[in-house]
């Protein structure tokens, strides 16, 4: 899939790291360091990286060793996750849910300096001039993903990342005033302008009912497993037809139709960058080459002459 990625002109790759059984990835950076061997210009990384649960001086490394392998191609997308499976399993209590991401996002932003760090917290062992290694050449793009407190949003200015809102409910537009905040946020931080990027769950192909048909089953397996956990009722038709709509957050449907949804989405939020979660519940292997296929050669292409074209 990555290889199809980049053989049809896509921006970034980015796998996801879960510890269940409905996820095949629990380790990221192994996968992204595969798929740097197979391609040459497409950019790699996580979406998300769940930093809480990990040490940074490791989650750094990491990242600056797929970055040498890639040659320069490494991105990192940090987060708290949606799913907690990762807490216990590697012994982090959920009580300090905020104070282990507001430590550890500190501590890796003083890591991307690439300098010696001396750094003190509680969620982990003391550093005095500790240097990290390998350096990289250009330094690690890094990302925030945030899923929609305001809290969240000035932290990620704070720290001088770029902005990655998970948008997976909802319409884009209640995302608006989260952007505004954050670049109100940046300019009292002093700092300059940066990213803003957006991350939506959709398929892509040949017709809108042949998308819909192929998507609906697979999202209805993935929402009913998790929901049965959360206390969601039964994932329907009807919320599905409300979630590919204007007013939600599916990007499903034809070429044609996924582009103008995303390019009023790009255009409402002011936004640089738009991810496409293609891969949802249990769709197969190739509808989702084909998704990615036409997402590289018909859908961004059409969104850049929509954008373009105001």
């Amino acid at each position: 899939e990555a290889v199809r990625a980049d053989e049809v002109g896509l921006s970034f790759f980015g796998v996801g790291e879960h510890h269940r059984h409905e996820f095949a990835v629990s380790s990221p950076e192994l996968v992204l360091a595969a798929a740097a061997a197979r391609t040459e210009k497409i950019r790699l990384g996580t979406a998300v990286t769940v930093l809480s649960s990990d040490d940074p001086v490791r989650v750094y490394e990491r990242f600056a060793t797929l970055d040498a392998l890639s040659n320069g191609r490494a991105e990192v997308i940090l987060g708290r996750g949606s799913f907690i499976e990762s807490f216990p399993l590697f012994g982090y209590d959920l009580a300090d849910y905020e104070v282990l991401f507001e430590e550890k996002l500190d501590l890796f932003s003083q890591l991307r300096d690439e300098k010696p760090v001396t750094w003190q917290g509680t969620t982990r062992a003391a550093l005095d001039g500790a240097d990290v290694y390998p350096k990289t050449a250009n330094g690690i793009t890094a990302w925030v993903g945030v899923g929609g407190s305001p809290e969240s949003v000035v932290r990620t200015a704070r720290y001088g990342y770029g902005l990655m809102l998970a948008i997976i409910g909802g319409s884009a537009e209640r995302f608006r005033p989260y952007v505004d905040l954050y670049h109100r946020s940046l300019d009292s931080f002093g700092r300059d302008r940066l990213p803003v990027g957006i991350h939506s769950p959709g398929h892509i192909a040949d017709t809108d009912a042949q998308a819909w048909e192929e998507l609906y089953p697979a999202m209805e397996a993935n929402r009913n497993a998790i929901g049965a956990e959360r206390g969601w009722p039964p994932y329907s038709r009807l919320q599905f037809q409300h979630d590919i709509g204007p007013e939600g957050a599916i990007y499903a449907g034809s070429p044609e139709t996924v582009a103008r949804k995303i390019a009023a989405t790009v255009q409402t939020l002011g936004a640089d960058r738009f991810d496409l979660k293609y891969a949802n519940g249990t769709l197969e292997h190739g509808k989702l080459l084909h998704s990615i296929e036409l997402y590289g050669t018909v859908v961004a292409p059409m969104v850049h002459d929509l954008l373009a074209r105001g």
